[in-house]
């Protein structure tokens, strides 16, 4: 931006590099005399980008049996006819996989072998597999935006979070003068008795 910035005034700048600086995109830039006194300008973003771990690959067709089905569900008397469907299953772990997302043979067994290896992910890596720390980072993300959301929404009148008064116990009622919070007193059903 600054570059562009420094071009389109006519002045003679150059990058100086471009590089990764706490896992943001940072850029160095020199300007002539003439707009920063040849000061060094370094410029970078202000959000970071998560980095989720690879994708697994699928297994070597080897440790695969491969059948196509015909398909069943809504999409008509075509996807009753046609063995489009592909069931897939992983030898070694005996996990098996079925997959009838599209009317394509050819997709169905793209997204097959897909769902197969995040299964042998999920199986061999447990908390470590991918699925499982991309579901960690989202859910502390939704965590996060929905505690920001609280301390926006419930600012008192003084600009303090928690504006609502806390309640106070009955041991504070009564120093301060209040009358504690009781149950109601039971009544007797005789009419003779006065109440307990």
């Amino acid at each position: 931006m600054w570059l562009r910035h420094a071009v389109l005034q006519g002045s003679n700048s150059f990058l100086l590099g471009n590089g990764l600086v706490a896992s943001r995109r940072s850029s160095q830039l020199h300007l002539p005399l003439l707009t920063a006194a040849g000061a060094l300008f370094t410029t970078t973003a202000t959000c970071r980008k998560v980095q989720y771990p690879p994708r697994p690959k699928p297994p070597p067709d080897e440790e695969i049996t491969e059948v196509y089905l015909k398909g069943s569900g809504p999409g008509g008397q075509k996807i009753n006819k046609t063995s489009s469907a592909v069931q897939l299953k992983h030898l070694p772990t005996g996990i098996v996989i079925k997959c009838q997302e599209t009317r394509s043979r050819s997709q169905n067994r793209k997204l097959a072998r897909e769902h197969l290896a995040e299964k042998i992910d999920n199986f061999l890596n447990g908390e470590n597999s991918r699925s499982a720390v991309v579901a960690r980072i989202n859910a502390r993300r939704k965590a996060s935006a929905s505690k920001k959301s609280r301390r926006k929404h419930n600012k008192g009148p003084a600009g303090k979070d928690g504006g609502e008064e806390e309640e106070k116990d009955d041991e504070h009622r009564e120093f301060e003068g209040e009358a504690p919070l009781e149950p109601p007193a039971k009544q007797s059903t005789s009419k003779g008795e006065p109440p307990s």
